[in-house]
This record gives structure tokens, sequence and C-alpha cells, in this order.
């Protein structure tokens, strides 16, 4: 869990932009976005095949 102490003499302006620098650190944001609906186990088999695909098309362009 991300804590930011604000000092005494601190705006909110700067205890923000501190808290934001350690959430982005900590990676939360795309773990939030990934939880953020329900996704049924056949539209993540389909998500992770059209990856899969996805990947192989990538590869194989670049290959030499």
């Amino acid at each position: 869990m991300t804590q930011i102490v604000v000092g005494e003499n601190e705006g909110i302006d700067s205890a923000l932009r501190r808290f934001k620098r350690e959430v982005s650190k900590a990676g939360i944001m795309p773990d939030i976005k990934k939880h953020r609906h329900f996704e049924t186990p056949l539209e993540k088999h389909k998500r992770k095949a059209k990856a899969v695909a996805n990947s192989k098309r990538f590869k194989k362009r670049f290959r030499r």
C-alpha cells in the first residue's frame, strides 16, 4: 500500500505529485484497469489468443 506523509510546510500540490509518482512506481494503475470489470473465461481466452497472434505476427515481420 502506497503512503505519503505530508510535511508541515508542504503544499498539497507537491504531496499529490509525490503520491502519483509512488503509485506509478508501484504499478498500481495497470492492475486497477485490469480489474475494472469482470471478464468471462471466454473473453479472457480470446484476449490471450489475440495477444499471442499479434506477437507471432510481430516476430514474423522482423525476423531475418
